[in-house]
């Protein structure tokens, strides 16, 4: 048995992601089997209160994910670190698949979502990750510390310590943020309901 795999996971994460930083591209290789349950469940999870003719599934999500992050020039950190870059493009993969559904739908028929489901459960309709998204983006020119924080929670499936530790503050501040956070987007999202 390898060196390898004798490390936690967490460890030998992080030691792939630095080696796959340097330019060893077999690194990679031994990287995807380790992380990819991880992104499957986050893709799951995102996907997991999606309208049921959802037409993106958790392995496609996955693997769109895995080809933007092959090319991504990015100086990998750590685990938590390449978990928050894959929680963004998970987010902008869905995003980007929503708009797409919905550009011939213009406004037809789209729903206000509540907070409790977009930041906890995932959206409910079709334009509902859009309106989402388009929230944390006014959030972000708010206050982007809280707007990734929802991010990393939702998309990112990160515990609030390794959302902490991903935005350099304590758990408690997490805990904070968050409630200031879902009661800004809550007011957004729920402002123009008739």
């Amino acid at each position: 048995m390898g060196t390898k795999q004798m490390l936690p996971e967490r460890q030998l994460v992080t030691q792939l992601l630095q080696q796959w930083g340097s330019g060893n591209k077999a690194a990679l290789d031994e990287l995807m089997p380790v992380v990819y349950e991880q992104l499957r469940k986050l893709a799951s999870r995102c996907l997991r209160a999606e309208r049921s003719d959802h037409t993106l599934r958790a392995t496609a999500l996955v693997n769109e994910a895995y080809l933007r992050l092959v090319d991504a020039d990015i100086a990998w950190q750590d685990r938590v670190h390449f978990f928050a870059v894959s929680a963004r493009l998970l987010r902008r993969i869905l995003v980007d698949h929503a708009k797409a559904h919905n550009r011939d739908k213009r406004g037809g028929g789209a729903e206000k979502i509540s907070l409790d489901d977009a930041v906890l459960v995932g959206p409910q309709t079709s334009g509902g990750i859009v309106e989402l998204d388009e929230a944390l983006q006014r959030l972000a020119a708010h206050d982007q510390r809280k707007s990734e924080l929802i991010e990393l929670l939702f998309f990112g499936g990160l515990t609030y310590d390794e959302t902490a530790e991903a935005l350099k503050i304590s758990p408690a501040t997490v805990h904070r943020e968050l409630k200031m956070a879902k009661a800004w987007l809550h007011r957004e999202l729920t402002q123009n309901v008739s």
